[in-house]
């Protein structure tokens, strides 16, 4: 049985800045309704595939919590047979917590959106409305649009003009686009982190120009009843090397201030080998650099989603944070940004000129158990003659859109639901994006129902690189969808309520914060 430890224990791990990691193992969307400020979502149904790289030191203290799904005990057994030494349940789990009093946080990436409101509220960031920033656009005032979301978020929809220029790389890149110090500088987002972070950046660093948030981001733009683009392509420009030389002067600065460390290549080599220390190692310059070349052991962490995304990055809190960018300017900014939400972080010197790897990040894949697997064309075949049932364990969003034909929906930690469409005792195979979760769940299938099941092999992907037809017709969900919480600012087709509501959550989380008062934030 796994130990247990108080809410109280928990909660002055925090305050203490001692290290641990607060495990919700629900979903993602009922994570999103209520859970502690520095939990952090995990769900046992992703679990193995997730948890090596979240939390790579296999002693770092993992607390684990549920709202009575009995998700704790199969989650602590397979972390202790994955090498997690230290794992406990914590009493009375999320209803434990609000029993003792504690503070709930809705949404996902709660702390570092909370940090953003501090920020504002401590900085008095300035920001321009929805309606006055469209008067000043289309009247040809002397300003940019700068979109500080990851450049997938702003091809979706933008602000007219709007340039894409992810977070970290404002400080950098501003001046390039806006080299007249009259010209006025607006940082968009979403909703409110990033553009508050972003403009808070520039100013931190220094620049001449007039800077500011549009409030409420593209959010905000809709509910002003203005219109988005959509599909636009524009992104940043190279600075000149006079601009980046300033940059980088002005990048350090703000670092120094913040409190930022800095070491070189054979320091980081003594601090990977401590074991008592979970560290984090991230490269957070854009993903395009980091594909071309990177110091081996250091992941792709775009500055400025490494900011607002924190908890899904390094949900180790306590944790060593070292930052690597070979034009210093990013992590400089970013490190400020860590530092200031109570982060121990590093920034490398250096560490580029050894031999670099190449390519995209790839997660490190936990040991898959054997299992029987069927091979599209064959899979195929026995659909069209309809004697085998195909449950679906893709990410709903990519069920929604399709899927192999037949297949039905279902989250893996409540396989038994969907398993009753089948109850004559038939062939079920397993179906997920690349094989690796369908083999995890192979062996669940085989306890539920004494029967093994069979796997695709190569998941959907080598469905449709066998040029295999994919079903689009509307899906069946055999569990609820609630795997992905659904983000009021991201899409184009949101409620308007949805959107309202999750602003007026925001502006009250420096109110919760003083209540939960575990953060340890400070604002330079």
């Amino acid at each position: 049985m796994t130990v247990t430890i108080t809410p109280a224990d928990v909660r002055l791990d925090l305050l203490a800045r001692r290290e641990v990691a607060l495990i919700d193992l629900r979903e993602e969307d009922p994570f999103a309704k209520g859970h502690p400020l520095f939990a952090v979502s995990l769900p046992l149904s992703r679990l193995e595939l997730e948890v090596l790289d979240r939390i790579p030191r296999r002693h770092a203290k993992i607390v684990l919590y549920d709202n009575g799904e009995g998700l704790v005990a199969p989650a602590a057994e397979r972390l202790a047979a994955l090498g997690y030494s230290r794992v406990f349940a914590l009493a009375g789990g999320l209803q434990g917590w609000r029993d003792a009093g504690y503070e709930l946080f809705q949404d996902v990436n709660s702390a570092s959106k909370a940090f953003g409101e501090l920020v504002e509220t401590r900085r008095h960031t300035p920001s321009l409305p929805a309606p006055e920033a469209k008067a000043r656009i289309e009247g040809g005032e002397n300003l940019v649009v700068l979109d500080a979301r990851r450049f997938e978020e702003y091809r979706t929809m933008s602000i007219p003009r709007g340039v894409s220029v992810p977070g970290a790389e404002l400080v950098l890149r501003a001046r390039e686009l806006a080299p007249d110090p009259a010209t006025t500088i607006i940082v968009n987002c979403a909703g409110r982190t990033r553009s508050i972070i972003g403009a808070q950046s520039l100013i931190n660093a220094g620049l001449p120009n007039p800077v500011v948030a549009l409030r409420n981001g593209t959010i905000g733009w809709t509910l002003a009843g203005q219109d988005l683009d959509h599909g636009q392509i524009r992104r940043f420009a190279e600075p000149s090397p006079d601009l980046e030389t300033d940059a980088r002067a002005k990048a350090r600065a703000v670092a120094y201030r913040a409190g930022v460390r800095r070491i070189d290549a054979p320091a980081l080599v003594a601090l990977a080998k401590e074991d008592a220390r979970t560290l984090y190692r991230f490269d957070v310059r854009t993903p395009e650099e980091y594909e071309a070349g990177h110091i081996p052991g250091f992941r792709s962490a775009p500055g400025g989603q490494l900011v607002q995304e924190t908890d899904v990055f390094a949900p180790v809190r306590g944790a060593r944070i070292v930052l690597a960018d070979d034009r210093g300017v990013r992590a400089d900014m970013t490190a400020s940004w860590l530092a200031q939400m109570g982060w121990d972080v590093l920034v490398l010197d250096g560490g580029f000129e050894r031999p670099l790897e190449t390519g995209p990040w790839r997660p490190t894949k936990p040991p898959l158990p054997p299992v029987q697997t069927i091979t599209p064309l064959r899979l195929l075949a026995r659909l069209e003659r309809g004697d085998i049932g195909v449950i679906d364990l893709s990410p709903s969003p990519i069920h929604r859109k399709a899927r192999v034909p037949a297949a039905v929906f279902a989250v893996r930690s409540r396989l038994a639901e969907a398993l009753a469409l089948f109850p004559d005792g038939g062939d079920v195979v397993l179906v997920s994006p690349d094989d690796a979760l369908a083999r995890l769940a192979a062996p669940e299938v085989l306890h539920l129902t004494g029967r093994p099941p069979l796997v695709l092999a190569g998941g959907t992907a080598a469905w449709t690189e066998a040029g295999l037809p994919l079903e689009t017709t509307p899906p069946r969900f055999t569990t609820p969808p609630d795997d992905l919480y659904r983000r009021p600012y991201e899409g184009t087709d949101n409620a308007t309520e949805a959107m309202q509501a999750y602003l007026d959550w925001e502006y009250g989380l420096v109110d919760q914060l003083e209540r939960d008062a575990t953060h340890g934030f400070h604002v330079i």
